[in-house]
């Protein structure tokens, strides 16, 4: 999966290039209000207009499952698109995205020109990989580079379904970037390496603890999903969140750190309240005990000050970090200390650090300290799924070097 031939390996001039982006980009009233997806696109973009290539940009906006919603159409994407390069992005407003104004956009297309598509989940088959729309894509490309992550764990008919119809297929520069950081992380680090984990349910991350004890040499626990660890202990954890399924895999995970000599991390002490402070900013007795004390009618909801010291002096020594899931509820500011804590140990280390998409992007981002990570990834669930050491569909399916 690491070995996949990108952009760089063709020659497209005069080719006519379908290109899969991710273009989910969050609308309010027909406007863009983040425009990151498009910016991070643009690379590849301006790459294939550059060495002469018909380009035809193809990407899902929400779930429309199926149905022609104008509010989840990509027409302001081609307006800004525009904007961003320079030149027109030609829009083809077909409801069954590839219909008579694609055709015909395409058929006029001159070698650098760029025409975009309307959002792929229109079609119904997109989701379930049909036959037919991989074909309708196909039909308009004579090369196909799947530039979108973000979509890379889903087998749909525009990343996948279509490569099985054009004889060409690679990946653009994003995509090359994840497989880089993400694929070297997990299987071939610079050590030491230190994993850190949160979020709030152990359910979500069950292959990817396992995976990652095997590979890592610390594995750091937050979040949510640290008070089933604190329980599988033994601890009292008040009406902390909790997966009492997942008790006995919590057990069986710290055994297989102690029996593979890997360091498992978990929280020394924790910040409980009473209730969920609401508003959101409303001033809140955050105490911080140690971790088998939570009273039982108190919640933790993040990690404590000597928690975030430890877990900030585990990764200070580190080659390569990689970190996916906030160490408590990040979005309210009196419960964000823990994240902050850990983003801050990232941002001052030498090491290569990797921030696996999802909530873990948003908190970097949110908080200030994007710009001083070694990569952010741009797929949640696809980070998560190559973090679990899976085949991406979306990867697998591009030419092999």
């Amino acid at each position: 999966m690491l070995n996949k031939k990108s952009v760089d390996d063709i020659n497209v001039k005069g080719q006519k290039v379908l290109v899969r982006c991710d273009f989910n980009v969050p609308l309010k009233e027909g406007r863009i209000t983040d425009e990151n997806r498009l910016v991070a696109a643009l690379p590849t973009i301006k790459k294939l207009i550059a060495d002469g290539g018909k380009v035809i940009l193809c990407s899902h906006l929400g779930k429309p499952k199926g149905e022609a919603k104008p509010e989840l159409s990509l027409a302001p994407v081609a307006v800004r698109l525009s904007e961003l390069l320079g030149q027109e992005v030609k829009f083809a407003a077909d409801p069954e995205v590839v219909g008579p104004n694609a055709k015909a956009a395409v058929e006029e297309m001159k070698d650098g020109e760029v025409v975009l598509l309307e959002n792929t989940r229109y079609r119904k088959e997109e989701t379930k990989n049909g036959e037919e729309f991989s074909k309708d894509l196909a039909s308009l490309a004579d090369v196909f580079v799947n530039d979108a992550f973000g979509t890379a764990h889903r087998a749909h008919c525009s990343n996948v379904g279509v490569t099985q119809y054009v004889e060409t297929s690679v990946v653009g520069y994003l995509m090359q970037k994840e497989i880089d950081f993400l694929g070297n992380a997990v299987n071939n680090p610079e050590r030491p390496f230190v994993a850190i984990l949160g979020g709030a349910k152990v359910a979500d991350k069950l292959n990817v603890i396992s995976n990652l004890l095997e590979k890592c040499d610390t594995l750091i626990i937050g979040g949510g999903m640290a008070y089933t660890f604190q329980k599988a202990k033994g601890l009292e954890v008040g009406t902390s969140l909790v997966d009492d399924t997942k008790i006995d895999y919590c057990r069986e995970m710290m055994e297989k750190a102690e029996k593979l000599g890997k360091k498992l991390l978990l929280p020394v002490d924790t910040t409980i309240v009473k209730e969920f402070p609401t508003p959101i900013d409303a001033h809140i007795e955050v105490t911080s005990v140690d971790a088998d004390a939570i009273p039982a009618d108190m919640m933790g909801l993040d990690i404590g000050p000597k928690t975030a010291e430890l877990y900030a002096e585990a990764v200070k020594t580190a080659k390569t970090v990689v970190w996916n899931g906030p160490m408590g509820v990040f979005e309210n500011p009196i419960l964000a200390k823990g994240t902050i804590a850990v983003a801050k140990a990232l941002a001052d280390t030498e090491a290569t650090t990797i921030i696996g998409g999802g909530d873990s992007a948003a908190a970097v981002n949110q908080l200030g300290f994007g710009d001083k990570m070694s990569h952010i990834s741009t797929g949640g669930g696809a980070s998560l799924e190559f973090l679990e050491g899976k085949e991406l569909p979306g990867v697998a399916a591009a030419n092999d070097k």
